[in-house]
């Protein structure tokens, strides 16, 4: 592992994070509907930290290997889906479009944990619990915008 790089994709994860900070919930997320599995407010930046770190983690041990490039262009991939999401979501208020990029996000982690799961196991395992994540945000961007039907 190159701990020298951990920085750089930490870097690049802060980034995606920053798009919580210019497009924050608010009012109109507030005002939807929303199934009672909907975790509380406080717990996203907690979990996404997290798996940040891990996706940091998982590009630094492989950056620079043999066989690695396409995991490292896949966590590329993923981590620019990543960014889009919330404006689309929370900025644009385009829910159905947020889905089609968190979908496309969840493919994109799929295959990067698949990518990764032939030169590095434990790079492997550090991105099982965002594929997770993604799976259940997936999931209940599906159920807001079921509750909540746009135009269009």
């Amino acid at each position: 592992m190159d701990w020298t790089l951990f920085p750089v994709f930490l870097g690049a994860c802060g980034a995606a994070a920053a798009t919580g900070v210019l497009f924050r919930p608010g009012a109109w997320y507030a005002g939807l509907a929303k199934p009672v599995w909907t975790p509380p407010d406080r717990l996203f930046p907690v979990a996404w930290t997290i798996l940040y770190v891990l996706l940091a983690f998982a590009a630094a041990r492989v950056a620079g290997r043999e066989g690695a490039a396409l995991p490292m262009a896949l966590w590329s991939l993923q981590i620019a889906l990543n960014t889009l999401w919330t404006p689309v979501f929370f900025g644009l208020h385009r829910m159905r479009a947020a889905l089609v990029v968190i979908l496309c996000l969840l493919l994109a982690a799929v295959a990067l944990a698949a990518s990764l799961s032939r030169i590095d196991t434990l790079a492997c395992y550090a991105v099982v619990p965002y594929v997770a994540w993604l799976i259940y945000a997936a999931a209940l961007n599906a159920s807001v915008l079921r509750r909540n039907p746009q135009p269009g």
